[in-house]
């Protein structure tokens, strides 16, 4: 199946929203499921933002938000075709483009993410508990902090 990565619009909103159902269900992110998952898919300060498609079908999303990739996601069954490294090179790209240098941060138990990332050739920065909270309760969440590597992706990564 052809895999295409794009500028998400509009009217994508509700299939990424489906398959960030899917994924939640799956792997347990977002960590918090949100009461408007499209409007979460569209956080203040979003630069820009691409789907993940086979077949016509949304299967994964990426967002940019100033200099922080955010809302990287993949359905699980689309998961081991490289999708998620796609999308964040098309968030690097953006990035690259914009002069920005790239962070992030992911929780400590996504080793799958953390995978990625650092196949990707991204940095450690540290590692720390955070207080997470929804609905009045909190809870402590261990966060890795990335950093896109100087210079962009590695190169062979």
């Amino acid at each position: 199946m052809p895999w295409v990565v794009r500028r998400r619009v509009d009217a994508d909103l509700g299939a990424c929203a489906a398959v960030l159902a899917e994924v939640h269900a799956h792997s347990g992110y977002p960590h918090h499921w949100p009461e408007e998952p499209v409007r979460w898919l569209t956080p203040d300060g979003l630069t820009a933002a691409w789907v993940a498609e086979g077949g016509g079908v949304v299967l994964g999303h990426a967002a940019l938000c100033g200099s922080e990739v955010s809302r990287l996601y993949v359905s699980p069954g689309a998961r081991g075709h490289g999708l998620g490294a796609r999308l964040l090179a098309a968030v690097e790209a953006e990035a690259a483009a914009r002069g920005v240098r790239l962070v992030l941060e992911v929780k400590t138990s996504d080793t799958s993410a953390v995978a990625l990332y650092e196949r990707r050739g991204w940095v450690r920065r540290g590692t720390e508990r955070q207080e997470w909270g929804v609905s009045g309760a909190t809870e402590e969440v261990a966060v890795h902090r990335y950093e896109a590597p100087e210079g962009g992706r590695e190169a062979g990564s």
